[in-house]
């Protein structure tokens, strides 16, 4: 069982930057892909950013692609997204995901992630 708990989320106002934070349990955290997804109210959960086991391998969605930065530091089991030049339409619930079976490259699909935190909230105002 992996638990992830992410942390960071916060009201900010456009054009500002926030660093979310996923803690995971788990001894084997170096071995997992890990995602960002983010669902807005009334709309469904969409990817945000992956990064493979190692770190070296990124995806970004186009909307965020240039200004966020997800990354992992395997000693702490944690893994980040680092969000600059925030907008209002980057509101949303954010999420981490961890997928557990050892895939060696990044992770794109939702139904691909076994594991997910209970995510945390990021309001940007205009």
């Amino acid at each position: 069982q992996v638990q992830l708990v992410e942390s960071g989320g916060g009201l900010v106002q456009a054009g500002g930057s926030l660093r979310l934070s996923c803690a995971a349990s788990g001894r084997t955290f170096r071995n997992y892909a890990m995602g960002w997804f983010r669902q807005a109210p009334g709309k469904e959960r969409e990817f945000v950013a992956a990064i493979n086991w190692s770190g070296i391998t990124r995806h970004y969605a186009d909307s965020v692609k240039g200004r966020f930065t997800i990354s992992r530091d395997n000693g702490k089991n944690t893994v980040y997204l680092q969000m600059n030049s925030l907008k209002p339409e980057d509101t949303a619930v954010y999420y981490c995901a961890a997928d557990t079976s050892g895939k060696r490259g990044v992770v794109l699909a939702r139904n691909e992630y076994d594991y997910w935190g209970q995510g945390t909230q990021v309001t940007v105002s205009s």
